[in-house]
């Protein structure tokens, strides 16, 4: 049986734990806090949507950040302060505005592959993640976003995943708690919602159910491999200060904004960027509130929101993206916007308890994970999901723990020639 560490505790990490170990392997999962999904797998937007699979390598993108550079409550956020990371970033960025539309398709693809996966180890593991399966409404209020959305739509039915358009008063009909007035909308009924955190601790009991080695609490400070040894060197800063080193025949990166640092490390560029996204989770303590809190996903197209009703008390809003290094500072002036956005929407919700949220999403310059073999021969990669993390999770789990299965035989370790995503 051969050893594989797998280096992050987030949903990425332990769904790749998850997938390795039911093929066999002999897994050691090392996370930095003292549970699993503590950083960007706590409190997300709540949805697993495929119909959210249009990346951003788009020139309305650039545009929209440029105009929005100096508005502190703009949906994107770009901190003009430069630095060689964020600007080899955005060069990267633009060098992919080409593939917009392959890169869409495939991500679609892979959302729609990834739920079969999802929902079947849920069910296998008995983990009960409020997983409400309403679909996900997408509202414009100008004909300019309703018209845009019907293109994407178009690549998302080459990506498999079919979605209609709606009417407003269709619209008032698949979710009468919407206030306002609206140009039209696009309704993917297939799309679901759940609790991100909820779903990933309850895979983290499983694995360990499963024999993987979870050591939580341990700060990886370094990782090392001569081709066919990996070496993990982690400190707990607390009880024992000094460096240990714990070795395996191969490791997977699965460390959110963490990876760039440690594939730098094991001599490869992955160049991802921290971008910062906000929720709150409105309590919904009045049985008003609870009535009239939407049932079905929503995403605001013009203000980049999302939301979730998460089980019967807890209403999720999130969005927003702020490129702005890696700081997870909370501010003010980012959340406003988004209480706001609830009283405008769904005024008969009580917001006086909502609570904030910061994480930052993995992003690559060409809006895809990087799931494959790096340059040593026994590490591996499963990285760099952007704002779609929980939705492609399951899927480059999979992919994942196929590549590190082809690359072993019963001989021991295979080299195969594999071109890395």
């Amino acid at each position: 049986m051969k050893s594989i560490a797998v280096i992050g505790g987030g949903i990425t990490g332990v769904t790749t734990a998850y997938a390795l170990s039911k093929r066999g392997f002999a897994v050691t999962l090392f996370e930095k806090h003292r549970y699993a999904a503590m950083e960007t797998s706590f409190a997300n937007g709540g949805q697993l949507s495929a119909s959210n699979a249009e990346v951003w390598t788009h020139w309305s993108t650039i545009l929209k950040g440029l105009k929005w550079m100096l508005k502190s409550d703009a949906p994107l956020l770009v901190n003009p302060k430069p630095s060689w990371h964020k600007l080899s970033w955005f060069v990267e960025f633009i060098a992919n505005i080409p593939h917009y539309r392959q890169n869409t398709i495939e991500t679609a693809r892979m959302a729609v592959a990834a739920r079969e996966h999802l929902f079947a180890w849920a069910a296998a593991e008995g983990v009960d993640f409020d997983l409400k399966k309403e679909g996900i409404l997408h509202i414009y209020r100008d004909k300019k976003g309703f018209e845009h959305a019907g293109e994407v739509s178009k690549l998302l039915a080459a990506g498999g995943l079919p979605r209609r358009a709606v009417t407003p008063g269709e619209m008032r009909s698949i979710e009468p708690t919407l206030a306002g007035n609206y140009y039209g909308g696009y309704y993917t009924e297939s799309d679901s919602t759940g609790d991100i955190h909820k779903f990933t601790v309850g895979m983290a009991e499983a694995v360990q159910r499963l024999g993987v080695r979870c050591l939580y609490g341990q700060d990886v400070l370094a990782l090392h491999s001569d081709d066919k040894t990996a070496s993990v060197i982690v400190g707990d800063g607390l009880s024992d200060p000094s460096p240990q080193t714990y070795q395996f025949d191969g490791m997977v990166v699965c460390a959110g904004v963490s990876s760039r640092t440690f594939a730098a490390q094991l001599g490869d560029r992955v160049n991802i960027y921290p971008v910062k996204g906000y929720s709150i989770t409105v309590n919904l303590l009045d049985e008003q509130s609870r009535d009239a809190a939407p049932t079905v996903s929503l995403l605001d197209d013009e203000t980049k929101l999302v939301t979730s009703r998460l089980g019967i008390d807890r209403f999720r809003v999130a969005g927003t993206a702020e490129f702005n290094g890696y700081n997870k500072d909370i501010r003010a002036d980012r959340i406003r916007p988004l209480i706001d956005w609830v009283n405008q929407c769904f005024p008969a919700v009580n917001t006086r308890q909502v609570v904030p949220w910061a994480g930052l999403r993995p992003m690559m310059p060409n809006m895809m994970p990087r799931v494959g073999r790096g340059r040593c021969a026994n590490v591996f990669y499963n990285t760099g999901h952007g704002h779609l993390g929980w939705t492609l999770s399951a899927i480059t789990a999979d992919m994942i723990a196929g590549v590190v299965t082809q690359a072993y035989d019963a001989h021991g370790y295979v080299p195969l020639q594999f071109q890395s995503a």
